[in-house]
């Protein structure tokens, strides 16, 4: 695991410890230790694994972002080279919470030949939600 992901952890682990002790005291001291040690193990390995998860997640979509944009790069007028595995960078870009370089991708876009109008139509209503979430928020 990352640095990031063990701070994760603990803080998780941080969490609970408190909650874990004040259900100990209710069940006795052999019990609660008991009790105490089999959750915190458990929450450790459900964190651990949870992060894991997310981390993979992630590198995934990095990998297929970069993918997506060494083909814009080295076809930037080809509207097929937009697209990865059937999405569109503009809605990877979008995914991962970068609108501004979305709303550029989305107008180069727009400005080839050969695109069709409901592509268009729907990446600018995705990115007008993803605009309307972060004002909302």
């Amino acid at each position: 695991m990352n640095y990031a992901a063990s701070l994760a952890t603990v803080v998780v682990l941080a969490f609970f410890f408190p909650l874990l002790v004040r259900l100990a005291s209710g069940f006795g001291v052999s019990r609660s230790l008991s009790a105490s040690t089999l959750a915190v193990v458990l929450t450790f390995i459900t964190a651990s694994y949870l992060i894991r998860f997310q981390v993979t997640r992630f590198r995934h979509s990095t990998t297929r972002l970069d993918a997506a944009r060494a083909q814009v790069a080295q076809q930037p007028d080809v509207p097929r080279a937009y697209f990865v595995d059937g999405e569109h960078l503009a809605s990877m870009l979008l995914r991962l919470g970068r609108r501004r370089e979305a709303a550029d991708v989305v107008d180069r876009y727009a400005q080839l030949g050969g695109v069709r109008e409901a592509d268009i139509t729907a990446l600018r209503e995705a990115l007008t939600r993803a605009e309307r979430r972060r004002s909302e928020t």
